[in-house]
C-alpha cells in the first residue's frame, strides 16, 4: 500500500523565504524588519518570521493603499 506523505508547513520563514514569499529582494525584506513594518524574532543567530505576521504586514499594506 502507498500512502502519501504528509506535506510538512512550516512553522515560521526566514527573510530569504519572505523575499520569495512577497516577491521582494532579500534587502528590501531585511529593510522591512529593521524599521519594524514586518514583525520578526531572533533565534540564536537567525531572524525568522511567523506565517501570520507575513498576513499582517500585508493587511497593513491593503490598509494604507485603502486610506490613501
Amino acid at each position: 500500500m502507498v500512502r502519501n506523505p504528509v506535506p510538512i508547513v512550516p512553522k515560521w520563514h526566514s527573510p530569504a523565504e519572505v523575499a520569495a514569499i512577497l516577491g521582494y529582494g532579500l534587502s528590501k525584506v531585511k529593510m522591512k524588519i529593521a524599521t519594524g513594518e514586518l514583525r520578526s524574532v531572533k533565534d540564536g543567530k537567525y531572524r525568522r518570521i511567523l506565517p501570520e505576521w507575513i498576513d499582517e504586514y500585508i493587511q497593513t499594506q491593503i490598509d494604507r493603499q485603502d486610506a490613501a
